[in-house]
């Protein structure tokens, strides 16, 4: 081989490596080339119109709505616990709607406006039968915003709803949802229980107990109060007390310090006690002295704890449990007759009691 030849190959190898980096080149300038610098902000439209509602709804609310911290203690070095809950303003004079799960056995409490300011409350009085409570801030600011107030009566599965809180002490969350279901009972102390309960899937936390449930005009309907959480999370089963409830007790609070309480002025055995005896209805175990009760001839267990009276309807309503005949009694009104059917020694009779307030 000539070196012409040998050229000629030297000339080809060359040839041929600059052909690679050429194409090796044109690849790497074909590839999209990295944002080294901020990103153009794209255009969007105007929110979608539920957006918008839903914004509106929580600029106008959220002033009314408060943080609540509750200190459960004896002194500065022996503090039991602290708990935080949510509520909202019902009116200028500063008085604060939660529930009375989050202030019970409070030594001191904090109520922290929307605005970040913390200020001391007191309890003014409370119903343990509806888990409500009212407080008092004890300086009321100026400008303090009352919630609106709408009404329970009219409520229907399907609508929206919204929940204002601080679950987790996350302060100022808005949830939605929609109305699950009506016309749940909620237990509550000493074997009560609140009718007309609202079901929602609003995603309701610990820290949201106490804070309003508000319709999409922004208007109170519940009071959120508790969940169904098997695995300790919330599960889409939310319940709050109606508004028509808290609009009944509330300003009976303010006024007296107390709620009226319906009943008859007795005590029940305990129902499973009554169940075990395999006795249905509410088997009276004592008859306040002076009381309706007593005043309509009821009497509860002898001294050697025969039976006495046992109600077994009101109204001509079966009654089964403690939970039912205060319902039943609810229905009546204080001040007003009930016509209860009891038996005792096997024999009914029908009598009239006048329904009392017993708190």
């Amino acid at each position: 081989m000539g070196r012409s030849d040998e050229a000629w190959r030297i000339v080809a190898v060359v040839a041929l490596a600059l052909s690679g980096v050429l194409a090796v080149d044109r690849y790497w300038l074909s590839q999209p080339r990295p944002a080294t610098e901020p990103r153009a902000v794209a255009v969007r439209s105007d929110l979608a119109p539920d957006e918008q509602r839903a914004s509106r709804l929580f600029q106008a609310a959220a002033p009314s709505v408060v943080a609540i911290n509750a200190i459960r203690g004896g002194g500065l070095f022996d503090v039991d616990s602290a708990g935080s809950g949510s509520g909202f303003i019902w009116d200028e004079a500063g008085h604060v709607v939660t529930n009375n799960h989050v202030v019970e056995g409070a030594t001191a409490l904090t109520v922290v406006l929307d605005d970040g300011r913390s200020l001391a409350a007191r309890i003014v009085g409370r119903a343990p039968w509806a888990d409500l409570a009212v407080l008092r801030l004890e300086r009321p600011p100026a400008g303090l915003r009352p919630i609106p107030v709408g009404t329970s009566a009219d409520l229907v599965v399907g609508q929206t709803v919204f929940a204002i809180g601080n679950p987790f002490g996350l302060s100022r969350t808005l949830t939605t949802g929609i109305i699950s279901a009506l016309d749940r009972r909620l237990p509550t102390a000493a074997g009560r229980v609140v009718a007309g309960v609202i079901q929602t899937d609003a995603a309701i936390n610990p820290g949201n107990s106490g804070g309003p449930l508000v319709d999409t005009a922004g208007r109170l309907i519940g009071v959120n109060t508790a969940i169904i959480a098997p695995s300790g999370a919330f599960a889409g089963v939310g319940f709050a007390i109606p508004v028509d409830t808290v609009n009944r007790i509330v300003p009976a609070i303010i006024r007296t310090g107390r709620a009226p309480l319906a009943g008859i002025g007795i005590a029940a055995v305990s129902e499973e006690l009554a169940a075990r005896a395999g006795i249905k209805g509410v088997v009276v175990q004592s008859v306040r002295p002076g009381s309706a009760a007593a005043e309509a001839g009821l009497a509860g267990l002898s001294e050697r704890g025969e039976l006495g009276d046992v109600i077994v309807a009101v109204g001509g309503k079966p009654v089964a449990s403690v939970a039912d005949l205060s319902l039943a009694l609810e229905a009546v009104g204080i001040g007003n007759k009930a016509r209860i059917k009891v038996v005792r020694n096997r024999v009914e009779r029908e009598v009239e009691v006048i329904v009392q307030d017993i708190n």
